[in-house]
């Protein structure tokens, strides 16, 4: 029982009837100086309502295979306590450590009387740890500039050449109603078509006549705006020069 030291707590776990060995096995525990045994059926276990974290070693004379049973002992083990298994019943020592593992064991050893050693890990089943990058101080810290720093930083001024400042005229502005982009409509009667070619070559139109945005207003009142000067008057054809009354420019209130 070099499994056993001074001053641990012992769960002895046996089934079948209780025999010479068994008995025999118990004894040499108790003489082990300040060690405090249990011994219990395993068929009976459960009735005896142990606390988790009870025990520093558990001696089970059971099948790996029982899950329920490796499970729980799992939880009546001290963390980086120890269970030894003596199961005769599993004859693939890796089918043995794969169902201790499943369980939560760690640090598996096998030898070759079908004896198995594991441990359980050095935290508690169902504790929760944080993790160190999910720290705010530290990313916080990531990002923050010391006065005295050597760094070099950007201008963010420098990136901007005198094209970048200059404000833009009202007539690059100016898009198209239709495709909502300054590129004219293939059937464009707005101006903005004359207007590109204007400046594609050169030229600047100086034409003071008013410009429709929509490109509607010659087919009539059912295709204007509800803003449109041109409200009341016969459709005309495009391009056709309309000259506006008095009266059309006042305001009805």
């Amino acid at each position: 029982m070099n499994f056993v030291q001074e001053n641990n707590h012992v769960l002895y776990l046996w089934s079948g009837a209780v025999g010479a060995e068994i008995e025999k096995e118990v004894n040499d525990i108790k003489s082990i100086p300040n060690v405090k045994v249990n011994v219990e059926n395993v068929d009976r276990l459960q009735l005896a309502e142990y606390g988790g974290s009870q025990f520093d070693v558990i001696l089970a004379n059971v099948s790996t295979g029982n899950s329920t049973l490796v499970t729980h002992l799992v939880k009546l083990l001290k963390p980086k306590g120890k269970a030894v298994f003596k199961d005769d019943t599993t004859a693939n020592a890796e089918l043995a450590r794969s169902n201790l593992l499943l369980a939560g064991f760690i640090n598996i050893t096998a030898s070759d009387n079908k004896v198995y050693v594991a441990e359980k890990p050095s935290y508690e089943v169902g504790s929760a740890a944080k993790l160190s990058f999910a720290s705010k101080s530290k990313v916080a810290a990531v990002w923050k500039l010391d006065a005295d720093d050597e760094e070099e930083r950007i201008d963010d001024e420098a990136l901007l050449d005198e094209e970048d400042n200059a404000k833009p005229s009202a007539e690059s502005l100016r898009v198209c109603g239709t495709t909502g982009k300054r590129k004219a409509c293939k059937d464009c009667s707005c101006g903005l078509a004359e207007e590109l070619d204007a400046e594609a070559k050169g030229k600047a139109i100086t034409d003071p006549s008013p410009k429709s945005s929509c490109g509607s207003c010659y087919l009539g009142d059912a295709f204007r705006c509800a803003t449109c000067p041109y409200l009341g008057m016969p459709a005309f054809k495009p391009g056709e020069k309309i000259v506006l009354t008095d009266t059309q420019m006042q305001a009805d209130i």
